[in-house]
């Protein structure tokens, strides 16, 4: 059988490292990725696939410190998200440069939310770094996008697995990797090895990082009391609610051939310094998900 894939990839914030490792283990397969939809961090890493610069995006975040990542942050506490977002796309605009979702080697949707008539959106053309901004601009947090006289933000509001944009792909199966699921495809089995000590003690001064600054900020990531939540928990535990219940919703109506399922638990939408772990894990729930399928004759 033919091993030609439509691979559609979740929201799901710094969990959307995960794709990395699933892209990975589908290609060490011998896999033939087709055609790719995302939402949010799903298009941003499915992006940079069809483009061909996925592996420079890989190196790069597993090199990221806390400071690196606090010098990409251009805040705007004014304006309608608390981070522009300009800043890291400038940093990152060699991994784009000029491309246009048309020419891409891959088919490409990118997926938002059009805030002002309530739906969701592919983009199938255009520049392709800002149908990606547009995708990952997650409500109060990134920015909205104004794009063709639409107001657009995440696609995960309204679509964090968009399995629908691939139904008219000219391919055998439809993969889709789901970052927010509440286990994954290995129930029972072991935890996996944890990284090398280098990387343990990067991931450690980043997240004392990252808390310290939030704190400072008024977003505090604990509790204040048994009961009382913080303002960032709240905001995060809104989003990871409605991305989980709309996801069961879009599987019920589009069946993909294959789900991996990706755990979200231990690991936060704000966990950018786990990249190694999100990476391993996403290849690890891919080829359970695989191994599967397999035995079921679905490969």
């Amino acid at each position: 059988m033919s091993k030609r894939v439509s691979l559609v990839l979740s929201a799901g914030g710094a969990r959307g490292y995960a794709h990395i490792g699933a892209i990975e283990e589908l290609e060490a397969r011998g896999f033939t990725i087709g055609a790719i939809a995302g939402s949010s961090m799903g298009a941003l890493v499915g992006g940079l696939y069809a483009l061909g610069t996925l592996p420079q995006y890989r190196d790069w975040v597993l090199s990221l410190d806390f400071f690196d990542v606090l010098r990409l942050v251009d805040f705007g506490f004014s304006e309608a998200g608390m981070i522009k977002g300009d800043r890291v796309f400038e940093r990152m605009s060699y991994l784009f440069g000029d491309a246009r979702i048309e020419d891409l080697p891959v088919p490409f949707t990118a997926v938002a939310t059009d805030l002002h008539r309530q739906k969701e959106v592919w983009l199938r053309e255009g520049s392709v770094k800002t149908a990606i901004r547009a995708s990952l601009a997650i409500p109060m947090v990134l920015t909205p996008v104004w794009l063709d006289n639409r107001l657009l933000v995440d696609g995960g509001v309204l679509n964090p697995l968009p399995v629908a944009a691939t139904v008219l792909d000219q391919t055998d199966l439809v993969v889709a990797v789901d970052v927010n699921a509440s286990h994954g495809n290995r129930p029972g089995t072991r935890p996996p090895a944890p990284p090398p000590a280098e990387e343990q003690d990067r991931q450690a001064a980043f997240q004392a990082g990252i808390a310290g600054f939030l704190n400072s900020v008024g977003w505090s990531t604990r509790r204040r009391s048994g009961h009382e939540l913080g303002m960032f928990e709240v905001t995060y535990q809104v989003l990871e609610t409605m991305q989980q219940s709309i996801t069961r919703y879009k599987i019920a109506g589009y069946s993909p051939d294959i789900l991996v399922q990706v755990p979200a638990t231990g690991f936060n939408f704000y966990d950018f310094h786990k990249a190694y772990d999100l990476i391993e894990m996403g290849r690890r729930e891919t080829a359970a998900a695989l191994d599967k399928a397999a035995d079921k004759g679905l490969l």
